[in-house]
């Protein structure tokens, strides 16, 4: 069978447990103009933004389902949501956090490569990978509503609390108006001035972009405003207290809890689900 251009050799890893500090936001209605970034940078002479960069302590680990080959995740009012991808194993799931339990969940048809997902007030979209649809289901019930088009490939998604966010695996970062889903702007993310390509599942947390950079164990943190990286989260190591019996893939999935002021991080196949806590290098 040839596998997806995405999906990584399966490889034995160990897993570790961790939460990242400071409030994050994801709230979602009403629909307001987004709050202003957090900067932990200064602009320095030349016009090239400071970097600042990251390590973790594991806060705590939770029981991940290792059939779930996570491409999107996100959390609201007690539980995870969580899009799965593969031809004929694409879901969207309602996940109980801390037994790792489906509580409810749809099938995707097996033509779709489910992809990055959102909560926008009460609804949750999901993107596919080349079928260029997206689709709206309730987030309630997870029962669909419609769907719409775009473009590009689907990589990732997020709500920043006015508009959906959406990446595509390049360099670009496009935002949705949440009605009608019409791109209405992009920007070019760049680090330290170059192109920053591999943008894949995204979260928005205190005024900046958190993105999973396929297919390394880093996540970028990206003011949505210009495009600029202003920080790096480096995961490696994340495997090591909580062994895996099983095959794994690539880290992909962050979450933030905002009232709980915690940051979850899973992976393709992981059975383990972190929150973690940022460390300041």
């Amino acid at each position: 069978m040839t596998l997806p251009r995405r999906f990584f050799p399966a490889v034995a890893l160990l897993l570790g447990a961790v939460s990242v500090s400071g409030g994050c936001s994801t709230t979602v209605e009403p629909v307001a103009a987004p709050p202003e970034p957090t900067r932990e940078w200064q602009q320095p002479a030349g016009g090239t933004p400071a970097v600042t960069y990251y390590s973790y302590e594991v806060v705590n680990a939770y029981p991940h389902d290792e059939r779930a080959f996570t491409e999107g995740l996100t959390f609201k009012d007690g539980f995870l949501y969580e899009g799965t991808g593969l031809r004929g194993a694409s879901s969207l799931r309602k996940v109980a956090l801390e037994t790792g339990a489906v509580v409810s969940s749809v099938a995707l048809s097996d033509d779709h490569f489910g992809e990055g997902i959102a909560i926008c007030g009460d609804w949750v979209v999901q993107l596919t990978w080349k079928s260029r649809v997206g689709f709206v289901y309730d987030r309630d019930d997870l029962h669909l509503l419609r769907d719409f088009s775009f473009a590009t490939e689907g990589w990732g998604i997020t709500f920043d609390g006015s508009r959906l966010i959406m990446s595509d695996g390049t360099s670009t970062l496009y935002s949705l108006d949440p009605e009608t889903f019409e791109v209405k702007s992009q920007v070019d993310v760049r680090d330290r001035g170059a192109a920053l390509t591999g943008l894949n599942e995204l979260e928005f947390i205190d005024g900046l972009v958190y993105a999973n950079i396929w297919p390394t164990n880093r996540i970028a943190m990206i003011d949505p405003c210009d495009g600029h990286v202003t920080g790096w989260l480096d995961l490696s190591g994340l495997l090591a207290s909580r062994p895996a019996t099983g095959r794994v893939d690539v880290l992909n999935g962050i979450a933030c809890d905002a009232a709980g002021d915690r940051v979850f991080v899973t992976g393709k196949w992981w059975p383990w689900l972190f929150e973690i806590k940022l460390v300041r290098n």
